[in-house]
């Protein structure tokens, strides 16, 4: 609570935690939230690849009141979330020896009514797969392009979701910038959270995938390998090779012994 703070005070905390959330009641002053989430150990990067950075993502509620959120980075700061601002996701990434932290501070008021400036967010490691996240700082290069044969690979070895089947609806927000891709699971390979479930036609699980609007997804024909990431308790696409692809690509890798990770296809 910022009741307990100076005006103009600055305290102190550290996020460790590899996702988490903060609800700053009555904000006063300002909070410095060092980013320094605990990652598991990495495999060796990927010959020829740039440098492996830590990604972040902030996602304010929906009643965020009474501060603003800067990221600041090598003394400079950038604003991330606004007073009252829209319920959308914004991420970022660093270098490990970089020094960056969340700078959220109090705006004045004249009142003293109930304000709470809360946000949740998540800290992680690389994505090994190219993330499809609603920030222009992570999907600005290649975002809406097809995966090649090794991040397909690589996409059904380390993804939160691996899903075959087909696509039944496909819907815009134009307000969150962001496309829904209503989809009919087959088999469901692998899923970490329950985001697909029964109540579909013939009893099949059914769930949503979530990508950049600009991507400009169409619905269609055919089954499909649906791989990606939960991001806030929602599914977010990477990799969605039409299935027969796959087998194609799988098979060859197999024969080269250059697939990463055995994997079922039938």
């Amino acid at each position: 609570s910022g009741l307990s703070q100076e005006a103009g005070s600055v305290e102190q905390l550290s996020l460790h935690c590899a996702e988490g959330s903060l609800e700053w009641l009555y904000p006063m002053g300002a909070l410095r939230l060092r980013l320094a989430p605990r990652l598991p150990p990495t495999t060796a990067a990927v010959k020829g690849g740039s440098p492996r950075h830590v990604t972040a993502c902030v996602k304010p509620t929906g009643t965020f009141r009474g501060a603003q959120l800067y990221l600041e980075r090598e003394g400079l700061l950038e604003l991330l979330l606004p007073e009252a601002p829209r319920p959308r996701a914004r991420c970022f990434s660093w270098l490990p020896q970089e020094k960056v932290a969340l700078f959220l501070q109090a705006t004045p008021h004249p009142d003293i009514s109930r304000r709470i400036a809360a946000f949740r967010y998540e800290l992680r490691g690389d994505w090994l797969a190219r993330p499809a996240l609603p920030a222009a700082s992570l999907t600005a290069e290649g975002a809406c392009r097809p995966c090649n044969d090794t991040e397909i690979l690589m996409a059904i070895c380390t993804s939160d979701f691996v899903i075959r089947g087909s696509i039944r609806s496909v819907s815009n927000d134009a307000e969150l910038q962001e496309s829904i891709i209503g989809v009919s699971a087959a088999r469901i390979h692998r899923q970490k959270f329950p985001l697909f479930q029964a109540g579909g036609r013939l009893g099949r699980p059914v769930g949503s995938i979530r990508t950049p609007l600009r991507c400009g997804v169409k619905p269609g024909p055919g089954t499909f390998l649906f791989t990606g990431w939960l991001h806030f308790g929602e599914a977010w696409l990477s990799c969605a090779p039409r299935y027969r692809d796959f087998q194609r690509i799988y098979e060859g890798a197999q024969r080269t012994r250059q697939n990463p990770c055995e994997f079922p296809v039938d």
